[in-house]
């Protein structure tokens, strides 16, 4: 059986995560197939509740196969406890926190969707969080030119 394993990166960089949970997803068995094969995108996806029900919407999964009539980015329903739902229902309204999908995987054979409680990022915190990811990749690459010279230095047969 194929894993996946698909991640929102946009989520971290636009929104800080505070609580995550995990949830089931209905999908097709087509869907399930293209999931399979490696094909998905959460890269505009939400969650949104509505009649006391979560739905995922707005992710981006490719037709296995051509289909004229199928939708790739329809909404798809979210499997929650309803103590969960209560919960999440209790968090969203009435602030400024939203819930967005962090990652689709699949787990004894079923694609679950681990979704998260987020807060929007301000300009001036995207811009920090960008500035501290270029200086460790500096710092990473450093290392890296460190460890490689020392190597060469090292090596059998040289002075």
């Amino acid at each position: 059986m194929a894993r996946f394993n698909f991640f929102n990166r946009r989520a971290g960089f636009k929104y800080s995560l505070e609580d995550k949970l995990e949830a089931g997803v209905v999908l097709t068995g087509s869907e399930i197939k293209a999931l399979r094969s490696g094909r998905m995108s959460l890269a505009e996806a939400f969650v949104h509740i509505r009649g006391g029900e979560a739905y995922l919407e707005n992710a981006y999964i490719p037709p296995f196969q051509p289909d004229p009539t199928y939708n790739p980015r329809r909404t798809r329903k979210l499997l929650l406890h309803r103590g969960q739902l209560a919960t999440l229902i209790g968090k969203t309204s009435g602030s400024n926190l939203t819930l967005v999908p962090v990652r689709v995987y699949n787990r004894r054979g079923l694609a679950k969707v681990e979704i998260a409680l987020a807060k929007g990022k301000r300009k001036f915190d995207k811009r920090r969080a960008l500035k501290e990811r270029e200086i460790r990749e500096e710092a990473a690459q450093a290392t890296r030119a460190d460890k490689l010279a020392f190597q060469q230095d090292s090596a059998p047969g040289r002075k």
